[in-house]
């Protein structure tokens, strides 16, 4: 088979280390993964003596051969010459590609490690016939990592080969299983090129039913996420945005949807406050093992990491778990997220552990999410501002390219984005900024609104965001608000009213919209 038409959707890489394999026979397993959907598999082993590696390539190729699945050998060249497989596969410190293809010959599967865009771009240049990118995730398989890249660092490494104009097949390794293959695949695709399949070790290698495991992963391929949506992104306007808004909110308040908060401690009692004045159902639970019930419900999760602990966080990667498997909307408030090393290495967890549909913070917190570095910030205020409106533009717009979400960075003008189009919201009043809280239950509105809305995200974000700053403006011109403790009330009442008003059929409120296209 040669490398053109080699199928690289399923990739397996072998490890028969005992942590890994078990008492399992190695060869067994292999058979099982080929036969359950494995498409191309990768003998890897660093410690047996060479004639041990060729006699069990032998035994591989015997299997693979007869199921049409290619064959490489890690690092070995000489071994895949003896044991006649279709190739080899070297990483950055083993022997260099351009010599394995002068000793293999211009027909054999060469494919390099790449963890980095310089290092894929110099693979690709080369000939290499496809790359294996990673490290995506930590994982123990591979003691020698020189970096996490994350789903983001896949992206960039894809976006910078089409950019360069090479075609090179690509999959990614590290970390990758039957939790989060979907949306590796799904978060690091780009309109300029997307992964060509995904490589596993333990999560075939280490299962009890390698076959079974190898098939449940090829159906998570061959099918999007349940939190992907199938909409086209349809150019919206203000005038869209003024007469769609009014309605959703109705939907709402009609279906009154859960409204699942793993929120500060602070905030709990305005957050559940505001989320009954708006329509939602609230229900403020910190408790990871609560979530899968809860998901099953059909509403929204709101993950704010105002007063997180370690504890509290792997109870918030329990619900973000939860919710992703069911294509329950999900809204990160990384609340603080630059202020210490605690924080960002919590809010690195929580990318890593699975997909938001909406990431909203001021402009420190999306800083900090889109990597920016030096980023700092005095407790969970934002801080003076670092960056132009056009700057804070385009690091929204990329953020949600890259996340393959909404990204909304508030301020006196709100910036949200899904990557393609983009709105500036001025909305709002200052006493928003004199109460505890106010951004935090921002999100709780935004992620209600989800619940109904959940085709197009960026719609349902700036009917919230829309319903909740307006709501703040009717507030502070009534005659009874004299300051922050009397507008409280006030903009619950306010928030009521819209509803109110939308379940009625009156939308007039939506007029008051001060947004635009970007």
């Amino acid at each position: 088979m040669s490398a053109k038409e080699c199928d690289y959707s399923l990739y397996l890489v072998t490890d028969s280390t005992p942590a890994i394999l078990g008492d399992k026979d190695l060869v067994s397993v292999v058979k099982s993964a080929v036969e359950g959907g494995v498409t191309i598999v990768q003998y890897r082993d660093k410690t047996s003596e060479t004639a041990d590696l060729v006699r069990i390539a032998k035994e591989f190729h015997e299997v693979t051969k007869a199921a049409g699945v290619p064959l490489l050998i890690n690092d070995r060249v000489d071994v895949a010459l003896a044991a006649g497989v279709e190739g080899v596969h070297v990483g950055q410190d083993d022997l260099d590609l351009e010599t394995a293809r002068k000793l293999l010959g211009p027909d054999a599967i060469i494919g390099v490690t790449a963890n980095s865009e310089d290092e894929a771009l110099k693979a690709a240049k080369n000939g290499a016939d496809y790359l294996g990118i990673g490290t995506v995730f930590a994982t123990p398989t591979k003691e020698n990592t020189k970096s996490i890249i994350g789903t983001a660092g896949v992206q960039q490494i894809l976006n910078s080969l089409a950019s360069a104009g090479h075609d090179v097949k690509t999959v990614c390794i590290g970390g990758i299983n039957a939790s989060n293959a979907q949306r590796v695949l799904y978060q690091t695709t780009s309109p300029k090129k997307k992964l060509d399949g995904i490589a596993v070790v333990s999560a075939i290698m280490a299962s009890s039913y390698p076959a079974a495991a190898a098939s449940d992963l090829q159906k998570l391929i061959a099918n999007p996420p349940p939190f992907a949506t199938s909409i086209s992104k349809n150019t919206l306007s203000r005038e869209d945005l003024i007469s769609k808004s009014p309605s959703i909110i109705k939907r709402m308040a009609t279906t009154q949807p859960l409204s699942h908060n793993m929120t500060n401690l602070v905030v709990q009692n305005l957050a559940a406050n505001i989320a009954l004045a708006i329509g939602a159902s609230p229900i403020m639970s910190n408790n990871g093992l609560e979530a899968a019930d809860l998901a099953s419900l059909g509403g929204s999760l709101v993950i704010n990491m105002g007063t997180t602990t370690p504890e509290i966080r792997e109870n918030h990667l329990k619900a973000l778990a939860a919710y992703n498997a069911v294509g329950g909307p999900t809204l990160l408030d990384p609340v603080g997220a630059g202020a210490t090393e605690q924080r960002r290495e919590g809010l690195r967890r929580l990318l890593g552990g699975g997909y938001f549909d909406v990431i909203k913070g001021n402009e420190g917190e999306i800083r900090t999410v889109a990597g920016s570095q030096g980023v700092r910030q005095r407790g969970v205020d934002s801080g003076a501002s670092q960056l132009s409106l056009e700057e804070r533009i385009e690091l929204v717009k990329g953020t949600a390219a890259r996340e393959r979400n909404v990204v909304l960075m508030t301020g006196s003008t709100d910036v949200v984005s899904d990557g393609e189009r983009t709105f500036l919201i001025s909305n709002g009043h200052e006493l928003l900024g004199e109460i505890t809280g106010s951004g935090c239950a921002l999100g709780t509105t935004i992620a209600s609104v989800m619940a109904v809305e959940r085709e197009d995200k960026l719609l349902a974000a700036v009917a919230g965001i829309l319903m909740y700053e307006i709501a703040a403006e009717r507030a502070a011109e009534r005659e009874d608000v004299k300051g922050p403790g009397t507008f409280v009330p006030a903009f619950i009442d306010e928030l009521y009213r819209i509803r109110k008003e939308s379940l009625g059929g009156e939308g007039s409120w939506a007029e008051a919209a001060r947004v635009e296209n970007s």
